[in-house]
């Protein structure tokens, strides 16, 4: 640490120290400047160090260190009120607040002691002229915090009345510390209402809208608001995670995990928190903290993870169950600190009502990465006896009917019977279906038991059933690669069942389900047929296909298995269009083939089709039946749907209602995907694919904050290898636009230089310029001049390869305001901006025609525009020691500059208006300094009578209302100035 000799150089050193993050390191910096301040001998240098210490403390997790610094600044000001300026004054009135409330956190300060500096906080400020607005406030907290509703409400309605004076909080404060007594009364809606100014971002200060976020999330889940809730989370966690003061909203951010079906995401807060387990500072967070804490460990515990290994106090690894034990008892230990203090038993009840808290909703996505806590589901019960042993008839008969009628469930009803049926003596009918419907659970390895099912058909006298089971083995094999065998091996069965059900041997599911596995292997031989003779193989299986048309055409009746085949078969002939390239043929066989599963009432059969449907659809440039068929997908799937189909079809939704600009709705698509991709276990593939959409739509609707979590959350995930580096680079290009939006350059820079970084491979390098010249935008803004120059550099160097004088020119006025930031910069600055003007002026000039002239004109004009702004920065920032002639000379070459602008936008006509009257207002303005009023005056006038007729109203087009009231407001500015001065 550099030593502090004089009061310039201490305020300096507090204000850099104001910047650092919050916590110890900041606390103790203030520590040791405030030693280097009693050294100087100066009083308010004493005084404001102290300030700054206690500043830093309040917001830091050693809240409680601020009473020493606080009662020795008070001791000053009773003794030398002299040595205070107006501003440490206010200051020090302004911390009683911060005192009064910190006092309520410790509970080893009596209430009595509390309830006597609130009397002295209100004599000193009707001493000093205040309002009691603020000390009605601070008095509603103490009765609040020990359970006095009455005195409470009271206060609370005082406070309101209270004028409103510069000791009050600030609005933002205020509507928080407000809706949070709302909420508290169970008055949810009341509260959200009176926190939408801060939510909204009408008022906000250092810890707002962070603590209205947090406390906004239970209210929102109450009140079944569950977009909001959700948007407040990902919005609020990202302003509270740095703030290690803010313990308390941090463990709302948990709880509302813990209420939400979210607890991985609340075990990966608390590991980003270990110190917020043990901190001692105030102990009214860490009550706050450790009983959400309880919350959590007792829902994991109760969904039977109760080993699971959980983040905790260091120094040993914890069990979520042995972490809710030690969770509750700390909380339960402060809470009767705080009550033995107060006289009540009100925190304690607080506290355990809070740790009894039940989910709010059973999951709600939130569109980051998420894994499931909840174990998976218990295997479904089976039908038993008086006796409690399964019944194996019984078993058997609800097997069958859920097979017959092609219902959900019949593979699991299946597994139920043969486990029941195992030691026990069956018909060898009841063991075919058995070993059938085993068989057809293990995909090609299931050919063997198949067979042995076909010959205990044949043995129960069903010879029908034992060729569908032959047929079964058969196309078994043909799914296993075995195509050319299974063709043959289903040559017999196939001539059997015809002869069979000629002699009336068989019925007709029997006979259509072996001409269906026909059917399906000349199917695979289909698919993979190529070169010579694939035409043939296709007039083959179409053949086979309208032949089971042909034997169940009419005949179906109530059999829904026959009304599925004949669906299927609609299908097929789909599948052979498409694979004959007649596409429009296919989407309406497919379409045909959906609409006859839902007419059998087996929707969740037409799941496939329809989104076959809608991907020949958007090939074809359908989007309207894309749409449709992917909705319809959804609706016929329901609960049936398993969870990477229904990623699948959100996603594609997503894609298309994207398409068509509806961004609200794409994105809620995009989050159910990302939410189901996770429920299948494909979080790094499929999951990062729709948080990477989500996060571009919720981008569109400007939603920064919420966008930066999502698209934060997915790049870990995102790989060149699996999602293609287009989609990486895109994902740190949006990210880097929220980040920029979110005013936190340094990362937006990273990120975009990241993304520069992969696309400067791509043989295209439009996208390589562009990034390059964003992260210059983003260096320069985070102050890092001589790297946001060679950012432009970089930028400026592509877009001459590329032949964009747009891009070119814009670099180069970028760094030549860059350049007039060092100390000898101007001579560099005036070149890069004439280098600018001469680029502008010929691509112009060697325009091949009017439409590609007319943006380079405006772009001189522009070039020229913000050469004179720059000129006359210089002298107003005293550049290179300019002053007197050299000054004047400056300002004289800065209105040279602004005039051609306005001639440039002159000669483009009414299209360039706004930018002609506003160069002419900045050549009025200079012209004033210079001392020529009358040329001064005649611009302006020229720029009120350029806007006579215009109707200034905001429905004349987006913003055009209030670039005419400006131009004009500006323009009599100008014209009162020069009077003023003339006068």
């Amino acid at each position: 640490m550099s030593e502090i000799t004089d009061f310039d150089a201490l305020r300096r050193a507090m204000a850099e120290n104001s910047e650092e993050p919050e916590g110890p390191a900041r606390n103790a910096r203030a520590e040791e400047l405030l030693t280097a301040a009693e050294k100087l001998s100066v009083p308010l240098a004493v005084i404001e160090a102290l300030g700054h210490q206690l500043k830093v403390y309040n917001y830091s997790s050693e809240k409680g260190k601020m009473f020493v610094p606080f009662a020795r600044l008070l001791r000053l000001w009773d003794e030398h009120p002299e040595d205070f300026d107006a501003y440490e004054t206010h200051s020090l009135h302004w911390v009683f607040k911060w005192v009064s409330s910190g006092m309520l956190d410790q509970p080893h300060i009596p209430l009595a002691s509390i309830e006597k500096w609130l009397g002295e906080m209100e004599h000193r400020y009707r001493l000093a002229g205040h309002s009691e607005r603020a000390v009605r406030s601070a008095e509603h907290s103490v009765a609040a915090h020990v359970g006095d509703i009455a005195r409470a409400e009271r206060a609370y309605a005082a406070w309101l009345a209270a004028d409103r004076d510069s000791m009050a909080d600030c609005h933002a404060c205020e509507l928080h510390g407000q809706g949070w007594w709302q909420a508290e009364r169970g008055r949810d809606a009341e509260a959200v209402e009176l926190w939408r100014p801060v939510l909204e971002g009408e008022y906000a200060c250092a810890h707002e809208p962070h603590t209205a976020l947090a406390s906004s999330l239970v209210p929102l889940l109450r009140l079944g608001r569950l977009d909001e809730a959700r948007a407040h989370h990902l919005r609020g966690f990202r302003l509270v995670r740095a703030m290690e003061s803010m313990r308390g909203a941090y463990a709302e951010h948990v709880e509302f995990c813990a209420l939400t079906g979210n607890e991985a995401r609340g075990l990966e807060l608390l590991a980003e928190r270990p110190a917020y387990f043990t901190d001692e500072g105030q102990p009214q967070s860490k009550l706050d903290f450790m009983s959400v804490v309880a919350l959590l460990m007792d829902r994991l515990t109760g969904l039977g993870l109760g080993d699971r290994q959980v983040p905790g106090p260091a120094g040993r690894e914890w069990t979520a169950r042995e972490l809710a034990t030690h969770a509750r008892a700390e909380t339960l230990a402060l809470a009767t600190r705080f009550d033995e203090r107060n006289g009540t038993a009100y925190v304690s009840e607080r506290a355990r009502a809070r740790m009894a808290r039940e989910p709010l909703v059973e999951r709600l996505p939130l569109g980051v990465r998420s894994v499931r806590t909840v174990p998976p589901p218990a295997p479904p019960a089976v039908s038993t006896a008086v006796t409690g042993q399964p019944d194996p008839p019984a078993l058997l008969a609800e097997a069958r009917r859920l097979s017959d009628t092609l219902r959900p469930g019949a593979v699991e009803a299946w597994a139920a019977v043969a486990g029941a049926a195992e030691g026990v003596e069956l018909d060898p009918r009841d063991r075919a279906e058995i070993a059938d419907h085993e068989a057809m659970g293990l995909g090609p390895g299931g050919a063997e038991l198949f067979e042995r099912a076909a010959g205990l058909y044949a043995e129960a006298g069903d010879p029908g059933e034992a060729l569908a089971a032959r047929t079964r083995a058969a196309y078994v094999r043909a799914l296993g690669g075995e195509v050319a065998d299974a063709v043959t091996a289903v040559a017999g069965p196939y001539d059997e069942i015809l002869a069979l059900y000629a002699a009336g041997g068989t019925g007709l599911r029997q006979t259509a389900s072996v001409v269906m596995g026909r059917a399906r292997i000349l199917m695979r031989r289909a698919h993979a047929a190529e070169g010579p003779g694939t035409e043939a193989v296709l007039a083959e299986a179409e053949a086979a296909v309208r032949e089971l048309l042909a034997l169940v055409d009419g005949r179906t009746g109530e059999d829904v298995r026959l009304a599925a085949r004949e669906a299927e078969a609609q299908a097929m002939l789909a599948e052979l269009s498409g694979l004959a390239g007649d596409l429009e043929s296919a989407a309406e066989l497919f379409a045909r083939g959906a609409a006859a599963f839902v007419a059998a009432g087996l929707p969740w059969y037409a799941v496939e089709y329809e989104a076959r449907l809608a991907s020949l659809a958007h090939h074809l440039g359908d989007m309207a039946e894309a749409e449709r068929a992917l909705r319809a997908a959804l609706e016929h799937g329901g609960a049936q749907l398993e969870a990477p189909g229904r990623a699948q079809l959100h996603l594609q939704l997503a894609e298309v209602t994207g398409g068509r600009g509806e961004a609200v709705e794409a994105a809620e698509h995009a989050l159910q995907a990302a939410h189901w991709a996770d429920e299948a276990g494909e979080s790094a593939t499929l999951g990062a694919w729709a948080r990477q959409q989500l996060g571009g739509f919720l981008l569109r609707q400007e939603r920064w904050a919420e966008a930066a979590e999502v698209l934060e959350s997915a790049l870990p995930d995102l790989t060149a290898e699996t999602h293609g580096d287009g989609a990486v680079v895109q994902a740190r290009w949006w990210l880097g636009d929220c980040l920029s939006e979110l005013g936190e350059h340094r990362a937006a820079a990273e990120r975009r230089l990241q993304a520069a970084e992969i696309a400067r491979h791509w043989p295209e390098q439009q996208d390589h310029a562009t990034l390059a010249h964003l992260a210059g935008e983003s260096l320069g803004q985070a102050g890092l001049a001589t790297e946001a120059d060679r950012a432009y550099t970089r930028a400026g160097d592509l877009w001459r390869e590329l032949g964009n004088t747009h891009g070119l020119v814009r670099s180069q006025r970028a760094r030549a305001w860059l350049a007039l930031q060092a100390p000898d910069g101007l001579s560099e600055a005036r070149g890069l901006m004439a280098s600018a003007v001469r680029a502008c002026e010929t691509a112009r000039d060697e325009a091949a025609d009017e439409e590609s002239r007319l943006p380079l004109t405006a772009e001189l004009g522009h070039t020229h525009r913000q050469f004179g702004d720059l000129l006359a920065r210089s002298v107003a920032e005293g550049a290179e020691g300019l002053e007197g002639a050299s000054a004047r000379a400056v300002f004289e070459e800065a209105l040279s500059q602004v005039i051609r602008s306005v001639e440039v936008f002159s000669a483009l006509g009414d299209g360039a208006l706004h930018s002609r009257t506003g160069a002419e207002l900045a050549a009025g303005w200079l012209e004033a300094d210079l001392g020529r009023s009358a040329e001064a005056v005649a611009r302006a006038r020229a720029v009120l009578a350029a806007y006579e007729g215009h109707d200034d109203s905001d429905d004349t087009g987006a913003g055009e209302g209030q670039e005419v009231r400006a131009r004009r407001a500006e323009a009599g500015h100008m014209l009162q100035s020069v009077a003023e001065r003339q006068g």
